[in-house]
């Protein structure tokens, strides 16, 4: 059995993404070079072969919402698109990402759109205090439920 989740973000950014953070929301989107030391998440554990065969704790940084291309369970493309904002409503970033995401993956994404909600536009905060940054469907369900980071954490399915 598969646990894999369609997770789909769509939010605007408010206008004050530093060029640093904004380049390392590129990447993590696939949209851009890798930053020389992450700022955004900081700590990407991965438990790695020791010398002697231990098993020894390590970090490998790495994008967290670049799926692109057909999706393997949930049908459709991956895709993720970071565009600054111009027109009738200037100022800000808009972002769009839909990803397939497993429950391993989780905590280390979680980091990434607590995040993001601290830098969301007021339109997506609810009278609660929690932040609506998109949604997530599992890839064997019609429906899909809100995601909302509320007090530091997001409220996974």
């Amino acid at each position: 059995m598969a646990d894999f989740y369609e997770l789909t973000l769509t939010l605007d950014l408010r206008d004050e993404l530093s060029e640093g953070e904004a380049a390392e929301l590129r990447w993590h989107l696939g949209l851009g070079p890798a930053p020389e030391v992450p700022g955004i998440v900081t700590a990407f554990p991965v438990c790695v072969e020791g010398p002697d065969g231990e098993p020894v704790a390590g970090d490998d940084p790495r994008p967290l919402l670049d799926g692109g291309g057909a999706a393997y369970r949930v049908g459709g493309a991956l895709v993720s698109a970071l565009c600054r904002r111009e027109g009738a409503r200037p100022g800000g970033w808009a972002l769009t990402s839909r990803q397939e995401i497993h429950p391993d993956a989780f905590d280390l994404v979680g980091d990434l759109l607590c995040w993001l909600a601290a830098k969301a536009a007021d339109r997506h905060r609810r009278e609660d205090g929690g932040v609506v940054l998109g949604w997530t469907r599992f890839y064997e369900s019609s429906s899909a439920e809100p995601l909302v980071v509320r007090d530091g954490a997001v409220g996974w399915p």
